[in-house]
C-alpha cells in the first residue's frame, strides 16, 4: 500500500508542479506585456487589426472597382481628378491616361485664358458672367458665395480659375507658353484682398486654402499666413456650437484644405508640429465632427493624419469605421448623404474613401522629367519649365 501511495505522489507532483507554472506565467502575461528582441509588444492583438485593415482594403477594392469599370464615362475633370490621386498613391501607369485627359484640361484653360480673358475688361465680363451662377437663396453655402463674392468678381477667374491651373501645370514640370503674361495678371491684383475678408472666409475656407499654398509654389506673392490669422479669428474653437452645420463643415473642410494643400496634395508628408493646432483640433473634436459633418469631410480629416505619418491614431481609425458603415456594398460605392448614388457627383466622396481605407502613401509625381512615358504627347498650350 505505501508503494502505491509514493508511487501516485510521483506521478502527480509533476503535474503540479507543471500546473503551477502554467498560472504563474498566465499571471505575468496579464501583469506585463511579453516584448521581443525587436521591442515590439506581443501582446497587442495584431492579429485583429489585421483582420480589420483587410476589411478595409476589400471595402477599398470595392470602391476602386466601381469606379475603374466607368472610369472614362466620366467628364475629364472627374477621371482626372480620380486618376492623379491613385497615380499618386500607386505610381501605377494605368491611371496615365486619366492624369493625361487632366492635364489636356488644364492645357485647354490656360490657353483660352491667355488668348481671350486677360485684360482688365475681359476679366470683368468673365467674372460678371460666372458671379451669376450663385444667384441661389436656397442654398446657405451658394448664397454665401454670393454674398461675399459680388463686390470683388474677379476672385472666381483668378482664383477659382487661373491660380489652379497654373499651380496644376507646375506640379507636372510644366508651364503655359504664355506663363509671363498669366503671371503679369496675377500680380495686378493683391491676393491679401480676398484672404483677409472675413466673409470670403466664410463662403470660401477650403479654397482659399488652396490657393494661397498654390501662389507660393507659384512663387508670387505669400499670405498664407494672413489666410490663417484670418480663419482662426472667424472660426475659434470655443464657438464650434453656434455655428450651422453649413458653417462648421466649411470651417472643417478649410482646416483639411490647409494640410491637403501643404502637401502638395498627396505629393509631400505633413510634420504634425508645424500644424499642431489643427491636429489638437480634430482630436478634441473627432465625436463632433462625425456626428456634423458629411463623410468627404470626415475621410479628409482620417487623411490628414495619413499624411503626417500618424497611421495608428485612433482618429484614423473611427473615421474609417464611419466610411466602412456607409459603404452600400450593393452599388459599390459611397452614396450622398441623401442616398444618391450617382458616379459623377460622388466621385470627389469615393476617392477619398479609398485613399482612406487603403492608404498607400505619398508620391511627387507624375512629373516631365521622372515619368516621361505620362507625357508622350503634351497638349497644346503647354512647355517644360
Amino acid at each position: 500500500m505505501k508503494g502505491s501511495i509514493t508511487k501516485t505522489l510521483m506521478i502527480k507532483t509533476p503535474i503540479a508542479i507543471f500546473v503551477l507554472i502554467l498560472i504563474a506565467l498566465h499571471n505575468m502575461a496579464i501583469s506585463a506585456p511579453i516584448i521581443n528582441i525587436a521591442g515590439e509588444d506581443l501582446t497587442k492583438p495584431t492579429i485583429v487589426n489585421k483582420l480589420e485593415n483587410d476589411d478595409f482594403k476589400q471595402d477599398a477594392d470595392l470602391i476602386r472597382h466601381t469606379y475603374e469599370t466607368n472610369l472614362y464615362t466620366l467628364p475629364a475633370f472627374k477621371s482626372g481628378h480620380y486618376g492623379l490621386r491613385m497615380y499618386r498613391q500607386t505610381l501605377d501607369n494605368k491611371y496615365a491616361p486619366a492624369v493625361w485627359s487632366d492635364m489636356a484640361r488644364v492645357a485647354s484653360r490656360l490657353n483660352m485664358f491667355a488668348d481671350q480673358v486677360h485684360t482688365a475688361e475681359q476679366i470683368q465680363s468673365y467674372s460678371e458672367k460666372r458671379i451669376e451662377n450663385y444667384r441661389d437663396d436656397s442654398n446657405q453655402r451658394t448664397a454665401l458665395r454670393y454674398q461675399a463674392t459680388k463686390l470683388m468678381p474677379e476672385y472666381l477667374y483668378l482664383g477659382v480659375g487661373l491660380l489652379g491651373s497654373m499651380a496644376r501645370a507646375n506640379e507636372y514640370g510644366l508651364k503655359h507658353r504664355d506663363d509671363k503674361k498669366l503671371r503679369e495678371v496675377i500680380r495686378r491684383y493683391d491676393f491679401a484682398k480676398y484672404v483677409t475678408d472675413e466673409s470670403m472666409v466664410k463662403a470660401w475656407a477650403a479654397q482659399l486654402a488652396n490657393q494661397v499654398y498654390w501662389l507660393r509654389q507659384l512663387g508670387e506673392q505669400d499670405v498664407v499666413d494672413d489666410f490663417i490669422t484670418t480663419f482662426k479669428k472667424v472660426y475659434p474653437d470655443n464657438n464650434d456650437s453656434v455655428l450651422t452645420k453649413q458653417q462648421f463643415e466649411n470651417k472643417v473642410y478649410g482646416l483639411t484644405h490647409i494640410i491637403f494643400a501643404a502637401s502638395r496634395y498627396y505629393q509631400h508628408p505633413i510634420n504634425e508640429q508645424d500644424y499642431q493646432w489643427i491636429y489638437d483640433y480634430y482630436r478634441n473634436n473627432i465625436d463632433t465632427i462625425i456626428e456634423r459633418a458629411k463623410e468627404d469631410v470626415i475621410a479628409e480629416v482620417g487623411i490628414n493624419f495619413l499624411l503626417a505619418g500618424l497611421d495608428d491614431d485612433p482618429v484614423v481609425l473611427k473615421t474609417r469605421k464611419v466610411i466602412q458603415k456607409a459603404l452600400n456594398r450593393e452599388h459599390g460605392l459611397i452614396p450622398s448623404v441623401t442616398g444618391e448614388m450617382d458616379l459623377k457627383k460622388g466621385e470627389h466622396r469615393n476617392v477619398l474613401a479609398i485613399m482612406l481605407l487603403d492608404w498607400k502613401g505619398m508620391n511627387a509625381a507624375p512629373t516631365v522629367t521622372n515619368e516621361p512615358k505620362v507625357f508622350n504627347s503634351i497638349p497644346y498650350g503647354l512647355i517644360e519649365k
